[in-house]
């Protein structure tokens, strides 16, 4: 199962309530278990999910210990944030890129804000990271703490482009806080404006654009991207190179997908075990070399401002 804040929960995949009883339960995963069979018009992932789901749900000790929050199929207890960003991967002595800001933390931010409203904070010390609490949370609450989750995952990667890679995480590009652009990577192969993103469902490409069901009707992330890196390139009288979306491996229809150009820079979708490659390996015909690259990071470095 998916660590997601917004992954389906056991009784969602299998479609019963949590209240459900024993023998609902398992006539509910019998029917799901046969619809998602390859062989009867399903899919291989769907009819994996099923089985993932009962297995922490399918048995009465199992479904004790999901409902009190200590499955061992869960991603943990909790959802607090992890360190990210500066720092070598260990027992890899080479030179981790270097990094700016604090990916992850306005997300994390309204997220504490909006969760703690959520809660009440009445009576006691309740952790607003509790898995169990968070899966009960409504979707917009779900989706920031994925999305915060999501930025200190490709930090985390982008930190292993090593020393010729400058980085900037959570840059401020607008009039607000919320007008950011997640990730600015500079190195030989370009510049690079990053979204990462989790919207809990695959998505797909139309005219050159993300939809799916994860996303708002009006939303449109690769236009967003692309304005709010507009405003950074004209302080910082930069060019981007290109404007990169990365979600989960499962929510992309391909590891590398071209969307549209945008004023000369390409839009890319791609999986996140596959950016660091991406920006390691660059585009053809792209790049920022020698004075330039000097040049473009002193430029950036006293033009951005952090959220």
């Amino acid at each position: 199962m998916s660590d997601s804040p917004l992954a389906a929960n056991p009784y969602e995949v299998l479609g019963v309530s949590p209240t459900a009883s024993d023998d609902e339960l398992k006539r509910a995963y019998r029917v799901r278990l046969r619809h998602a069979h390859p062989d009867t018009g399903g899919s291989a992932a769907e009819f994996d999910r099923v089985q993932q789901a009962w297995q922490r749900v399918g048995t009465p000790a199992a479904r004790r210990a999901y409902d009190l929050g200590a499955d061992t199929g869960s991603p943990g207890a909790t959802w607090a944030q992890s360190r990210s960003g500066g720092g070598m991967r260990r027992g890899d002595t080479r030179p981790s890129a270097q990094a700016h800001g604090h990916p992850g933390g306005w997300y994390r931010e309204q997220f504490l804000d909006l969760m703690n409203e959520w809660i009440g904070r009445g009576e006691g010390d309740v952790d607003p990271f509790d898995a169990q609490l968070v899966r009960r949370a409504p979707r917009e609450i779900r989706h920031l703490l994925a999305a915060a989750i999501a930025e200190e995952k490709s930090a985390t990667a982008l930190t292993t482009l090593g020393m010729g890679f400058t980085i900037w995480h959570d840059v401020l590009a607008g009039a607000t806080r919320d007008d950011k652009v997640d990730h600015i990577v500079l190195g030989p192969t370009g510049l690079w404006a990053v979204l990462s993103e989790d919207w809990g469902e695959p998505v797909r490409i139309k005219r050159g654009e993300l939809i799916g069901e994860g996303l708002g009707s009006e939303e449109r992330p690769l236009h967003q991207l692309a304005q709010r890196a507009k405003v950074v390139a004209r302080a910082a009288k930069v060019k981007f190179s290109a404007y990169v979306i990365v979600v989960e491996d499962a929510q992309a229809p391909a590891s590398l997908t071209e969307l549209r150009s945008i004023r000369g820079a390409q839009g890319l979708l791609v999986q996140r075990s596959r950016l660091v490659n991406l920006i390691r390996t660059g585009l053809p015909g792209v790049g920022v070399g020698g004075t330039d690259l000097f040049e473009v990071r002193t430029r950036l470095q006293q033009t951005v401002r952090f959220v």
